[in-house]
């Protein structure tokens, strides 16, 4: 397996800094933020370490992102861009999808042949309503990735956190019966799973069972931890919005088990990219702690991955 993270986290690092950074530290991969150019919607949104859109329209600007990455011997693990694409404003759906099939065409130039995203939810559907809608907006884009040969890694993020996202979320993929159900709608070899234990831990889900069950289709795989607060939990129950419960922490800080993890897929012979994902509050407000994250989570998982 090879370690790396997700760059979002260094938002205003350029692309040439953020990969020195890798470099120095020798992370041997990164999962690239590939968001359009723009005001960010969310946290840990809105970051463009790649221009999808000036790698299509400009060789000498492809060529550069390879040479680079090459060159500090950090390889691109995945291009990241993680919106609604079923979002019930069906001007905002028209244009994210059209980003992401961009996403994938400029990973096929790039050389990368992965694709981190979502798969999306309207918040106000039911699932079973949301899962005909999948079957109206996914197929076009799984036939363009099937084309340009660039698999498709859905993370089982709920996008459920505060009222904004209340109260279905904004991504369908959460949970085992839901992948099921989606793979049975989109049975392609070239859609499969960013797997991330911390989003089933708050769900109360099995976080080790899944991986034997979905060991083909995982693509991808994230390493964030999750912190529950069992006191606010009995306060609040399980029908609060989830962040009054509980909260994203660095590896080894929160309670997945990260032993039991690892060695689960090592039994499955997974041996492909995983990307330290950061999203601890504890590790935020200078450039410093930022990097501080990044590090002392690379420290921990190198006692399990080598």
């Amino acid at each position: 397996m090879k370690l790396g993270f997700v760059s979002a986290i260094l938002d205003n690092w350029t692309y040439e800094e953020m990969m020195d950074f890798a470099s120095e530290h020798k992370f041997e991969c990164v999962e690239v933020a590939c968001w359009p150019k723009g005001k960010a919607e969310r946290r840990y949104a809105g970051v463009t370490h790649i221009d999808v859109d000036r790698v299509l329209a400009d060789d000498t600007y492809a060529k550069h992102v390879i040479d680079y990455s090459k060159e500090k011997h950090v390889e691109i693990s995945s291009l990241a861009y993680y919106p609604n694409t079923i979002d019930g404003n069906l001007e905002k759906r028209a244009i994210v999808v059209e980003h992401l099939k961009n996403v994938i065409r400029a990973s096929r130039k790039l050389g990368v042949g992965m694709v981190t995203t979502f798969i999306g939810r309207d918040q106000s559907k039911t699932v079973e309503e949301n899962l005909e809608i999948v079957k109206e907006v996914w197929p076009p884009i799984i036939k363009l990735a099937e084309e340009q040969d660039v698999k498709v890694a859905i993370e089982n993020c709920p996008m459920l956190f505060g009222e904004e996202q209340w109260p279905g979320g904004q991504n369908l993929m959460t949970s085992p019966a839901n992948w099921r159900k989606v793979f049975e709608i989109l049975d392609s070899d070239h859609l499969g799973i960013n797997y991330d234990p911390s989003h089933f831990v708050w769900q109360m889900i099995d976080y080790i069972k899944p991986i034997y069950e979905f060991k083909d289709k995982i693509f991808h795989v994230h390493y964030k931890d999750i912190k529950l607060f069992n006191d606010r939990l009995n306060d609040c129950g399980i029908m609060a919005y989830p962040l009054d419960f509980m909260a994203p922490k660095l590896p080894g800080l929160g309670d997945v088990r990260w032993d039991k993890y690892v060695s689960a897929l090592t039994d499955i012979g997974y041996d492909g990219y995983t990307c330290i994902e950061v999203e601890d509050r504890a590790f935020e407000g200078s450039k410093e702690k930022v990097e501080q994250s990044l590090l002392l989570s690379q420290r921990y998982l190198k006692q399990f991955v080598i």
